[in-house]
């Protein structure tokens, strides 16, 4: 009898060891694969989606920093040129201040659209350096042969200014103050391809190393 009960006790642990195998064997269902794959799906849809607006934000974000550069670029060899420069003159572009005579010294203490200077190495007959801001096109401009004519934008396209001024002092020769310019500008930049923009108040002085006496 008991062997009986033995036999009959290892014909079931064969068993349950055969469905058990049977059952690690048994793979996944259809059901189960649909369910994987449309997990799978969501989250490449999200993942891409979110590396997709970081690469158009990574590059909207070099395009702006392109068009700064460009600002600071040009507001830099501004102030450069000046400080090796002489005769600086200050006009407002209506007549005030130093007027259209741009080959002598003049002061704009309350602040013009125009500043001129003869350029470091320049001779007496060569004619001084304009920079000009232009408030129908928004941009700076430069002109090399002294006349607000032949002036060409030295400012991108993106970058819109929406005041300037060019604060000049002490270009009396022979008194206290050194000649100096306070440049101050004011506008917005922006990208290709964005309608945000960012805005910048940027002041910069520029100081005659030549002494004034």
């Amino acid at each position: 009898m008991s062997m009986q009960k033995a036999e009959s006790r290892k014909q079931k642990e064969h068993c349950n060891s055969r469905l058990s195998t049977s059952a690690r064997q048994r793979g996944f269902t259809l059901v189960e694969m649909i369910v994987a794959v449309a997990l799978f799906s969501v989250v490449m849809l999200v993942s891409v989606s979110t590396l997709l607006a970081l690469v158009n934000a990574n590059r909207k974000a070099q395009a702006l920093q392109s068009v700064i550069n460009n600002l600071n670029i040009a507001l830099d060899g501004l102030v450069r040129s000046a400080r090796m420069g002489s005769v600086y003159h200050g006009a407002a572009g209506d007549g005030d201040c130093g007027g259209a005579d741009y080959t002598n010294p003049s002061d704009c203490a309350s602040g013009g659209a125009i500043f001129a200077f003869k350029p470091y190495g320049s001779t007496q007959s060569d004619p001084p350096w304009l920079y000009v801001f232009d408030s129908e096109t928004h941009t700076l401009k430069k002109s090399f042969n002294g006349t607000t004519i032949d002036a060409v934008p030295i400012t991108a396209s993106e970058v819109t200014i929406d005041d300037m001024k060019f604060y000049v002092v002490g270009t009396t020769p022979g008194d206290a103050i050194q000649p100096k310019v306070v440049i101050i500008i004011k506008g917005s930049a922006g990208a290709l391809g964005t309608s945000a923009r960012t805005t910048f108040h940027i002041q910069a002085t520029a100081v005659q190393r030549s002494l004034d006496i």
